[in-house]
């Protein structure tokens, strides 16, 4: 039990240190940007942007807007392709999860478009694709 509160220090140490990464989807709100890199498939250091931000070294970028739908531009700016779960949230009751096309390596956008309109989109679960631009 002694080894409980030192070992629960250190966690809540760890998780205020500034600039600790903790992987976890994001979600990207209509009309919002986001920068983030990516650790073991999963965002971390995800952060609002302005939308003409272009994603620096090893950072991807996405773009969320609403209108007659859905539209989200990421752009990738590693040497890696990825292939990611993508979920509309708000166009129903649950999150639903969407088709989307491989992100290419270098620079590469993609532009994905739903019919639907929803308030957000959460991205996660990023694996490195073995082909550019592929669409299932």
């Amino acid at each position: 039990m002694t080894l409980s509160i030192p070992f629960l220090g250190l966690t809540l140490a760890a998780a205020l240190v500034p600039g600790a990464a903790v992987a976890a989807p994001v979600t990207i709100k209509a009309g919002e940007s986001w920068v983030f890199a990516l650790d073991k498939g999963e965002p971390v250091r995800a952060r609002r942007v302005a939308s003409a931000v272009k994603p620096g070294p090893g950072q991807i970028k996405a773009t969320v807007i609403s209108t007659m739908g859905t539209t989200m531009t990421v752009a990738n700016n590693s040497r890696s392709s990825y292939t990611f779960r993508a979920e509309l949230v708000g166009a129903t009751a649950a999150p639903s999860k969407t088709r989307t096309c491989t992100l290419p390596a270098n620079g590469g956008p993609v532009l994905e478009y739903w019919p639907v309109k929803a308030t957000a989109v959460r991205l996660s679960t990023f694996k490195v694709a073995t082909a550019d631009g592929n669409c299932p």
